[in-house]
């Protein structure tokens, strides 16, 4: 992050307009970033849309297809000069950004795990994923949790679960569901962690290539932008994002496959841990390599190292296994 902190803007300046999803994870998020641009003396404008992701709840993710179901309205804007930047959930962006666009900065990385959140009444005898009894409904909207919850428990009951993340409590709460599993990161930013009943660990249980971390998205060729935005940026949470995004675009996958990886700081060195899992439960390729080198072109390529070993042993035939029945997938 540079040091010397950019000119402000002069009185009366157009202030910069941010593209938002309007749910209260995603204002949450914008608003870190509003404040911090508005902290080098910047006015802002919150700009808010809604996606198809946000609009179809009533069918599950990986039967609404393509790519950036949670994205794709933000970035027409951004391209269409309606706003100047966006901001995103990074697992939620394609890793492939449109022609262009680019990811200008992320912001210091919050806890990439899952977690898993128990009903209030089943927690007198069950505080953890192996407790759950028999037959207990566990609420996900995503591959990667329900393969590994079919791996992990294949007798519990797997509930699709869609909203926004205080929707997500409510139907848990309502008694919908034993149990709900959700990104530690987003209860934590709205202050929800308190129902987080247990952390799932790495590597066991491997998070979405690059949750956690909160991305903004810029014009490619607007140097303004892109030049403030470097004194909000932290290169270590974009070190490790990259090579898990490389992971994930060399398995050619979107936010709908059964996919994990993430890289953490391990004996004094950056390593990455992946996984490609059956949706069945049945087995999975898993992996890790030391990702040698700083900067993003060194965990480019241990992201994409590690893919292709992961391939050779076993995930091509899982990952053709799951994009086979995904458009029908019930998770």
């Amino acid at each position: 992050m540079p040091n010397d902190l950019p000119t402000p803007a002069p009185t009366g300046a157009r202030p910069i307009r941010i593209g938002s999803r309007r749910s209260a994870l995603a204002l949450k998020q914008t608003h870190m970033v509003r404040d911090a641009l508005e902290a080098l003396g910047h006015p802002t404008e919150v700009v808010t849309f809604s996606t198809v992701g946000d609009e179809r709840l009533d069918v599950p993710l990986p039967a609404i297809g393509g790519k950036g179901v949670f994205t794709a309205e933000l970035e027409a804007a951004l391209l269409g000069g309606g706003v100047d930047l966006c901001v995103h959930s990074l697992k939620d962006l394609p890793t492939e950004s449109p022609a262009g666009l680019d990811v200008g900065a992320v912001l210091p990385r919050e806890d990439p795990r899952d977690a898993l959140l128990i009903r209030a009444d089943v927690q007198a005898t069950a505080k953890t994923l192996q407790e759950l009894p028999a037959g207990a409904r566990v609420g996900t909207s995503s591959l990667r949790r329900t393969a590994l919850l079919r791996q992990l428990r294949p007798d519990l009951q797997l509930v699709d679960l869609r909203g926004n993340v205080p929707t997500r409590v409510k139907k848990l709460d309502d008694g919908n569901m034993e149990a709900i599993i959700l990104a530690g990161a987003g209860l934590k930013r709205l202050e929800l962690d308190g129902r987080i009943t247990q952390w799932l660990e790495p590597p066991s249980w491997l998070p979405a290539p690059a949750q956690g971390v909160i991305a903004i998205q810029i014009r490619r060729d607007d140097t303004f932008i892109r030049d403030l935005l470097s004194h909000v940026h932290d290169e270590a949470s974009w070190q490790a994002a990259v090579s898990e995004r490389a992971f994930l675009n060399t398995l050619e996958g979107g936010c709908q496959v059964p996919v994990g990886a993430l890289a953490v700081a391990r004996d004094g060195a950056l390593w990455l841990d992946g996984v490609i899992l059956d949706v069945d439960g049945g087995g999975a390729s898993r992996g890790g390599i030391r990702i040698d080198g700083a900067g993003a072109t060194s965990a480019q390529a241990a992201g994409a190292k590690l893919a292709a070993s992961l391939l050779e042993s076993g995930g091509a035939a899982l990952l053709a296994r799951a994009r086979a029945v995904a458009p029908t997938h019930k998770s």
